[in-house]
């Protein structure tokens, strides 16, 4: 099909599962351009639990590919609300990043080898299952994140782990944004790798849960500005691991950290503690959204200048903060619907706050047609420059997912 589009100038969108939120897999149509699906190439085509590596084609829905890892006996770690429908090579293509990145990492490092299509068709087997292989550029690293604007991923080998056969779910309350950071070092300290998961949560977005779900319910007894939900996990006796967790929690409770906690004494309550987390998204769906990064550091310096700034310009406005905070990727939504005619401006007060902190205004959703004009007030032209002559490299006439990225 790409040999086809190259020959008779015709641009090639391609689409995963479509759970994308930057436009990246719609055509723009300001040209001839096909959408290119993927989803029927759905293969696991192999699985090496020794190597512990599993080769799927890029059509394969993440969960399919989780539940093929589980039934090895491993784990496949990539974990986003969009699980049930997105597809890996879309993962793979905007490098998804998800709960477990602060144990595990983004999508990137989850891939050993690639399969790629270049735009004049022609088919780039790089599906090597080597941890090490030091012979010249790591290629796959072009396409990974690249949105598809330099060629499609059409399989890739992917990195498995030891499945814990212990987990512990906890849902933590907080005074503020900074003892969350403290409260990470604390635990990293005391519980070192077997923390997976540190997700920042407002008492706002919980409110908004809680109005769009009535069967969820909050976890504690009494009302707190901010709450952690934390996972861990470990090989060997599960009641050791929750011994481990909860002599952990004690010790930061008593310097202060965190003000109470609940962990979860079933599976049952853990998917409960998660359902929350999860909903957030469409619980509050219409307003300014935001997928920024910080340094794990300034996360709570950051809330608050954004914060001010904000207020400064609008006035007293709702402010739905949640996120990844072990890895400093935070969802920072702004507003109601009445605010969404002045989403420019919004978005505007937001990307500069981030300034001072060398921050990301796209921390794992990419950039596709949304943010593509955007990214030139904050990359260095330096970057910007080389980022075109690797597209003119390898898509002289663009016909590569044209409109998205730059």
């Amino acid at each position: 099909m790409v040999a086809l589009c190259a020959r008779e100038e015709v641009a090639v969108v391609a689409q995963g599962g479509n759970t994308g939120l930057v436009g990246g897999a719609v055509p723009t149509g300001t040209r001839r351009e096909i959408v290119l699906s993927l989803t029927r190439m759905n293969r696991i085509r192999s699985l090496d639990p020794l190597n512990d590596t599993i080769t799927v084609e890029a059509g394969c829905v993440l969960a399919a590919v989780q539940k093929a890892a589980e039934d090895a006996g491993r784990l496949f770690p990539l974990s986003l609300a969009a699980e049930g429908s997105c597809q890996i090579g879309g993962n793979l293509s905007t490098n998804a990043g998800g709960v477990n990145v602060l144990r595990y990492g983004t999508a990137r490092e989850q891939v050993l080898g690639l399969e790629v299509v270049l735009a004049d068709g022609r088919v780039w087997d790089g599906l090597r299952a080597l941890r090490k292989d030091n012979t010249g550029y790591d290629l796959k690293q072009l396409f990974l994140g690249a949105e598809g604007t330099l060629g499609i991923i059409t399989a890739a080998v992917l990195r498995l782990f030891p499945r814990p056969s212990a987990t512990a779910t906890v849902w933590i309350a907080l005074d503020n944004p900074r003892a969350a950071v403290e409260l990470l070092g604390g635990l990293r300290e005391r519980l070192g790798e077997r923390l997976s998961a540190f997700e920042l949560v407002s008492r706002a977005c919980v409110e908004a849960v809680l109005t769009h779900s009535p069967g969820l319910q909050d976890p504690l007894a009494a009302t707190h500005p901010w709450y952690v939900l934390a996972e861990l996990g470990d090989n060997g006796d599960p009641a050791a691991l929750r011994e481990r967790v909860e002599s952990a929690l004690a010790d930061c409770a008593e310097q202060g950290v965190l003000r109470d906690a609940a962990l979860a004494q079933s599976g049952e309550q853990s998917r409960e503690l998660w359902r929350i987390r999860e909903t957030i998204p469409e619980a509050q769906f219409t307003n300014v959204k935001h997928d920024i990064s910080v340094p794990v550091s300034r996360i709570a310096e950051f809330i608050d200048q954004a914060g001010r700034s904000l207020r400064e310009r609008f006035g007293e406005i709702a402010i739905y903060c949640f996120g990844h905070v072990g890895d400093g990727n935070l969802h920072y939504n702004v507003g109601s619907e009445a605010l969404m005619e002045r989403r420019e401006e919004v978005s505007r007060v937001v990307y500069d706050a981030l300034g001072p902190f060398a921050g990301s205004i796209s921390a794992e959703h990419g950039l596709g047609q949304l943010k593509r004009d955007e990214i030139r007030r904050h990359k260095h032209p330096l970057e910007l420059e080389l980022m075109h002559s690797l597209k003119r490299t390898l898509d002289p006439r663009g016909l590569m997912n044209p409109g998205k990225m730059l």
